[in-house]
């Protein structure tokens, strides 16, 4: 196989990406975990279910002590307990989790959930398609977009 550009360097597979899914319905973490199921994923996935344990896992608190930095997360906003709002609010006010991209995926289409998510820093706001099939290409792109697209913190 020729070399990139002739640069006689070895290719390097894009690093495993570590995201966190911030969601508590059982459907739509199943959807998740079939869409990023690819032989040649980069991601590996984690799941908490609410943002008491979101907030946990991002400060590596409790049975989470030892669980990565994500690279990513994605956040339902309608969660049992502490929110989602609330989770990114205390994403985004802490000093050291606020360079973690953090992206809103949630069915509400309320403008006032896009102006909101914003003005509590989300690096993106997107609707879950109603659509299974639909759903899973969303998160294929997601996938696609930050682990070949866009250079995340280390």
């Amino acid at each position: 196989m020729e070399e990139p550009f002739g640069s006689g360097a070895a290719v390097v597979p894009p690093a495993v990406l570590d995201l966190l899914l911030v969601e508590d319905d059982p459907g739509d973490v199943l959807l998740v975990t079939e869409a990023l199921a690819a032989p040649d994923n980069r991601i590996s996935l984690h799941v908490v279910r609410d943002g008491t344990s979101a907030m946990a896992f991002l400060r590596r608190e409790g049975e989470h002590a030892g669980a990565p930095r994500p690279r990513l997360v994605l956040l339902d906003l309608n969660l049992p307990g502490v929110d989602g709002r609330e989770v990114l609010a205390q994403v985004k006010a802490d000093e050291d989790l606020r360079s973690i991209p953090v992206v809103v995926l949630t069915s509400s289409e309320s403008e006032q959930d896009v102006r909101d998510s914003y003005g509590r820093h989300a690096n993106a706001y997107v609707a879950k398609p109603v659509d299974g099939d639909a759903f899973a290409a969303l998160i294929r792109q997601i996938d696609v977009f930050f682990t070949t697209v866009v250079r995340l913190p280390l």
